[in-house]
Order: structure tokens, then sequence, then C-alpha cells
């Protein structure tokens, strides 16, 4: 099949809409990974009887099944039980629940990095759990933990065209519409490619900038993968 620029610049209208929602998607779902992971790596600290060991199994079990069969249980299987989530939402909620068990690796690791003399000082100072958390331990161990992270938003982002088996119109979604009007697939997969590297690309090179910096996100990227 021949490439036809006429084509490929009519249907990039199109695309752009996909887009939209692949970022949009990926933003949240990266919001809602980060607010989780912190939490489960905090939770996983305390003193409750049971709760560490609930959430390890809970992360471990996220983390053993696949984001495609997540979708299909928040969309088609929680209906039977009486939740009914929009697409999008459950997308969303799936990707953030289903990375948070990578951050929560992430935070745990950089937690467990700061230096034990930090937590005393603070202890000797009187200061609330709350305080040494936002005040002390929080400050420290994030920095370093951007890479990281950041590694893990730049791979939801390569995932979103799972959202597609739940009907959410994304970026795929979009081109096998446009492919299958037209029967023309060429154009339209070749320009997925293309969007999906003119946002990867740069993130990718903001990462290696971030390693740079802090030095010590490809020891967390290499820590978290034996958790």
């Amino acid at each position: 099949m021949d490439w036809s620029w006429s084509f490929a610049l009519e249907i990039v209208p199109q695309l752009v809409e996909g887009v939209k929602i692949t970022i949009f998607a990926s933003l949240l779902g990266s919001v809602l990974a980060m607010l989780i992971g912190c939490t489960i790596a905090i939770a996983r600290r305390s003193n409750l009887p049971g709760l560490s060991s609930a959430l390890r199994y809970f992360v471990e079990f996220v983390r053993g099944t696949p984001l495609l069969v997540q979708l299909y249980v928040v969309f088609y299987m929680l209906p039977d039980i009486g939740i009914f989530l929009s697409p999008l939402t459950a997308g969303v909620i799936t990707l953030g629940v289903h990375y948070s068990s990578y951050t929560s690796e992430v935070y745990r690791a950089g937690i467990d990095n700061v230096e034990r003399g930090q937590w005393e000082a603070a202890k000797a100072l009187n200061l609330s759990r709350f305080q040494v958390w936002r005040y002390v331990i929080i400050p420290q161990a994030v920095p370093p933990m951007a890479p990281a992270l950041a590694n893990y938003v730049i791979s939801m982002f390569k995932e979103t065209p799972l959202l597609s088996v739940i009907t959410v119109v994304e970026l795929m979604s979009q081109a096998r519409i446009v492919a299958n009007i037209n029967y023309r697939y060429l154009e339209p997969i070749t320009l997925v490619g293309a969007f999906f590297l003119a946002v990867s690309v740069p993130a990718v090179v903001g990462l290696r900038f971030l390693e740079r910096h802090y030095g010590l996100g490809r020891k967390y990227s290499n820590d978290i993968s034996v958790f």
C-alpha cells in the first residue's frame, strides 16, 4: 500500500482527539498511582496488626495479574454487583491501582533509604507522626525516586491503548476506527506510532536528566525489580 500524504493530513484532526484522551487518561492515572502508592508504602509501616501483610498480598496480587484482565473485571464484572463506571473512569482507576502496586515499591525503597538518624532526630524533637513524614522523611525520600516514578508514568502512557477493550476511544481506538472506515491502515497506524514517539522521546530525555541529577534513580529502578 502506498503512503498518501493527503489522507494522512486529513485524518490528523481525528487522531488528535484520541491523543487528548490518551494523555488525559495517563495524567489522571499517574496522579492516582502516585497517591495510592505513597499511601500503601506509608501504611505498610503501620503497627496495626495484619495491615502490612494484607497490603503486601494486595500489591503482589495486582502486580501478578495482567492489566488487561483487571480492565475486564472493573468494567465488565463490577456491574454485576451494582457498580457502574464510565469507560474512561474505569480505565483511569484501573491504571492508577495497577501502577500504584509498582510505585508503592519505589516509595518503600526511597523511605527505607532515609538514614535511621533522621528518624531518631525527628523523634528527639518530639515531632508528631504527621510532621515527621511531612517535613523530614518525604522531602528526603521522594526526589531520588523521581526517575523511577517517571519511568512508570511513561510505561502507563504506552499501555493506554489497552483501554480500547473497554470502549475508551483513545488514540489507538481512534486509529482503528479511521482505518476500518477507509480501508487504509498504513497511515493511521504509522501516525499512532509517531504520536507516541513525539511524547515518549522527550519524556525519556527528561528521565535521563533526572537520573543524572539525582544519581540514585537507576539504583531504585533496579531495587524494585527484586521485591
